[in-house]
């Protein structure tokens, strides 16, 4: 018949509706990127290329009124790329270039220490010559008011506190030790004990004790005690520790004020003349740090 469509056409394409019917059926078949004259998959776009860290770049140096505005931290980088650079292609102008910028951090330094003089004349409780004068004289005069502070409070406390220097006979050290120990009572007035290790064994496990000679302070009617030397030590870092021993257990000080000497209380170096230092300190944690310095300290 003119104009009929062939059975075979016809079967071809009822074939190809079958095929496509199953494939839309398979799991997953929606999955699958479309194909074809309008459905393309676009390339993938190349990775990025990894620089190299140490390749070989010759540092921008800004006009010396831009470094001025940086900090110390971008100009010390600056400085370490140049001279990296600088022995790396070993020109006459690339070391040159490293030079001229640590002649500008030298004279930043220099400039800073200036106004730092500046400012110890203006604010004098920020400068620790008040506190602690360089002049010979003055100095003689500030040691002999130290050792009256520090031999008064000992004196005071010498019913409350004893000394215990543990030694053995083998021990050089402690033939040494021993009359410096001695010289503390007669000027302070304090009890001490000698203690031999070796006669009393059980002396070592109960305080801890392994090296002689080692001198204890002891409180008197407490478990309380603190080693307040490892060996030989001389008489007036002797007298100094157990001074600082003594303000610690009794309260008088913190820790954070162990290194604060005789007359030296709300001073330049008290570290908490001027309020809490750590974390941890009680006032500290209110928020308060400004204001907490004229609070009491136990």
């Amino acid at each position: 018949m003119k104009g009929a469509i062939p059975l075979v056409a016809v079967a071809a394409a009822a074939g190809l509706l079958s095929s496509a019917a199953a494939e839309a059926q398979e799991p997953g078949a929606r999955e699958r990127p479309k194909q074809g004259y309008w459905w393309y998959e676009a390339p993938k776009p190349a990775p990025p290329a990894k620089e190299d860290p140490d390749a070989l770049v010759k540092p921008v140096i800004p006009p010396m009124a831009e470094l001025a505005t940086w900090t110390p931290p971008k100009i010390r980088k600056l400085i370490e790329q140049q001279r990296d650079y600088a022995a790396t292609v070993l020109t006459v102008d690339a070391v040159a270039d490293f030079w001229r910028l640590q002649d500008f951090a030298r004279r930043k330094a220099r400039a800073f220490a200036g106004v730092t003089q500046l400012a110890m004349l203006t604010h004098p409780e920020l400068n620790s010559k008040s506190a602690n004068p360089m002049v010979t004289d003055a100095r003689s005069e500030l040691t002999a008011e130290k050792d009256a502070i520090r031999r008064a409070y000992l004196r005071s406390h010498a019913n409350e506190f004893a000394l215990v220097m543990f030694s053995r006979a083998s021990c050089g050290y402690c033939r040494v030790q021993w009359p410096i120990v001695q010289r503390f009572q007669e000027e302070m007035g304090w009890q001490v004990t000698l203690m031999d290790v070796d006669r009393r064994p059980d002396v070592t496990q109960r305080f801890g004790v392994e090296i002689t000679p080692t001198t204890m302070l002891i409180r008197r009617g407490s478990q309380q005690r603190m080693i307040i030397a490892s060996g030989v030590e001389a008489y007036p870092n002797l007298a100094q520790m157990a001074y600082q021993a003594v303000r610690l257990l009794l309260g008088d000080i913190r820790p954070e004020q162990f290194m604060t000497g005789p007359g030296e209380d709300n001073g330049f170096f008290d570290a908490l003349s001027n309020g809490p230092v750590s974390s941890t300190d009680p006032r500290a944690l209110g928020g308060d740090l400004v204001n907490a310095g004229t609070e009491p300290r136990p």
